[in-house]
């Protein structure tokens, strides 16, 4: 891990969500996680990952969210992921992110 991510002001979250059953997607797994790593002094999420079996589909969304601020919530990163991200899971994704945003503020309070 770079320095850059890996200093006294990083944090790591997690968060996860359940794939919508009757998709293709929910035949491979019906969970997908999310870890955030954030600067704390920023907000900033300085990396990321997600747990789909494709890498790509992992590469395409850690490059959405890596450099977007969550000091105001999830209207940004929600924004950028409704337009750029139609695989099947928006919505998991989207809840999978959301609860690592909302557990790191949870502790950060």
């Amino acid at each position: 891990m770079s320095e850059a991510r890996m200093n006294k002001r990083t944090v790591l979250t997690a968060g996860f969500a359940q794939i919508p059953k009757g998709t293709a997607l929910y035949e491979v797994s019906t969970v997908i996680g999310c870890v955030l790593i954030i600067d704390s002094e920023h907000d900033v999420i300085c990396d990321a990952s997600f747990s789909f079996v494709m890498e790509k589909t992992n590469g395409f969304l850690v490059d959405l969210v890596v450099g977007k601020s969550v000091s105001h919530g999830m209207k940004e990163l929600t924004q950028e992921i409704q337009e750029r991200f139609l695989g099947p899971g928006q919505g998991a994704v989207l809840q999978a992110i959301r609860a690592a945003v909302d557990r790191y503020y949870e502790k950060k309070r």
